[in-house]
């Protein structure tokens, strides 16, 4: 039989796999109890606020226990999966469940720090040591609330409740009632934690005219509401959870914390959608994704680096403006988890065929739902292509974090007075929200305008980048 001393049972716990998340899903167990497990093998994927992610076990073992089934939402630091280990350190069992009867090992001198348990690289719940002081001095007995209260406004208070506690009142209101010969004890009072008023002890002083009878509007008064109901039939409830969850906190944050001004201007890219063919065309562009976004993306890159200003964050806790000399540009992609905006870092750096690849490796890697949090994290200035619905544009509400957000509208043939004539044209909207802290009316209509006068003329490629 094999002894604790050579196999013994590891808790392998949920890490942290974004910055400061406090919880993930599990959306899939790719283990069962009974299977053999190794050093790096991915035994689960888990969905955070900001991505699904596979998961890695750090040891080798046999896999004891799952401890919670798919689709459950557990906290960072909680135990998912128990693995047999070969030759390691016993592990405590889990709350409620008795430990296998084994020799008890002889005490040490002093009791040494628990190991930290292995799980993934930077990442973990870490044990604090703190121990507080004893504080010295006489111990000092705190009334409860309620007595401290009947203490200072009745008097003399003797730390205990009598059976039929003395009416809360100050001393003026005490001398009223008894001028007015009103016992207090019938006075219901009005005042906060239940202290007698003034007013109350006129109103009880007051003759009370004659009551009718009691009118259907008192029985109503004791009719508990009716609980909503809903009809399973015809309506679904969702659960809020995930990049869903973590999307609606960032967008409120987000639109209640930067003060929003959003600029619009509709222009003709008809030259813009002629070089979008031509570069299908092109060798050096060959197997890569070229589209409008592209273009519109690099004529973005183009305007920041005329006017950098607009490439910043607000720094609130040391208010100041933080200025980024590099362009980490985000793209707003719907997937079935819901929206996000991963980034492709030093965007500013790139040619357009890179520029185009790394396009089409982020749509790519979004739909299939294999962003990772670090794809997500650091953007500086985001593109939202809402023209692939169909819609004209919107107002976005901006990346948190983040001074700018452009968006594109759908691109539509529309008649366009073109060198004095009324022709076909293709026509799209551009808006431009801005965190107006930062960003003044001035800076960002400048970009506004670059960015449009690029798609019109997409020459100024060359010649302004």
């Amino acid at each position: 039989m094999t002894t604790m001393t050579e196999a013994s049972v590891r808790e392998f716990k949920m890490p942290d796999v974004g910055e400061g998340l406090t919880e993930a899903e599990i959306l899939k167990w790719y283990v069962q109890p009974g299977d053999t497990v190794t050093d790096g093998q991915v035994v689960c994927e888990v969905e955070t606020a900001k991505a699904a992610v596979e998961l890695p076990i750090p040891y080798d073992g046999v896999v004891r226990e799952l401890r919670f089934p798919e689709g459950t939402t557990v906290d960072v630091g909680t135990s998912i999966i128990a693995v047999e280990v070969a030759g390691a350190a016993p592990a405590e069992a889990p709350a409620g469940q008795p430990q296998a009867a084994v020799a008890e090992p002889e005490p040490e001198p002093e009791a040494k720090p628990q190991a930290r348990q292995p799980v993934l690289v930077g990442y973990g719940v870490s044990t604090s040591s703190t121990k507080r002081r004893p504080r010295k001095g006489p111990e000092v007995t705190v009334p409860a609330p309620a007595q401290a209260i009947e203490t200072e406004l009745n008097g003399h208070g003797h730390g205990t409740v009598a059976e039929k506690p003395r009416p809360l009142a100050k001393p003026p209101v005490r001398k009223l009632a008894k001028d007015l010969g009103v016992d207090l004890a019938t006075v219901t009072p009005s005042g906060p934690d239940g202290i007698i008023t003034r007013d109350d002890v006129h109103a009880a002083a007051t003759p009370k005219p004659a009551e009718p009878a009691p009118a259907p509007v008192a029985a109503a008064a004791v009719t508990p509401a009716p609980v909503a109901s809903y009809d399973g039939m015809r309506e679904t409830r969702i659960p809020v959870k995930g990049v869903r969850k973590a999307t609606a906190a960032a967008m409120v944050g987000s639109a209640f914390t930067a003060p929003h001004v959003t600029e619009f201007v509709t222009i003709d890219v008809t030259r813009t959608m002629k070089l979008v063919e031509e570069l299908k065309q092109d060798k050096e562009m060959q197997g890569l994704r070229v589209n409008p976004l592209l273009l519109i993306a690099k004529a973005l890159l183009v305007a920041i680096k005329r006017n950098p200003a607009i490439n910043a964050s607000w720094d609130e806790a040391n208010q100041e403006i933080v200025q980024k000399h590099y362009v980490n540009l985000g793209i707003a992609a719907a997937t079935p988890r819901g929206l996000i905006v991963p980034n492709i870092k030093d965007a500013h750096d790139k040619t357009l065929p890179q520029l185009a690849a790394a396009l089409g490796d982020l749509v790519s890697t979004a739909r299939e739902g294999k962003t990772s949090p670090a794809a997500m994290q650091g953007g500086t200035v985001t593109i939202t292509n809402v023209g692939v619905f169909g819609v004209d544009t919107g107002t976005p509400i901006l990346n948190p974090g983040e001074s700018a957000i452009l968006a594109v509208g759908a691109i539509k043939l529309q008649p366009w007075v073109h060198k004095g004539k009324v022709k076909p044209r293709q026509v799209t909207t551009l808006a431009l929200s801005f965190d107006h802290r930062l960003v003044d009316g001035e800076l960002g209509s400048k970009v506004l305008a670059d960015v449009a006068a690029i798609l019109e003329e997409p020459k100024r490629l060359i010649t302004w980048a």
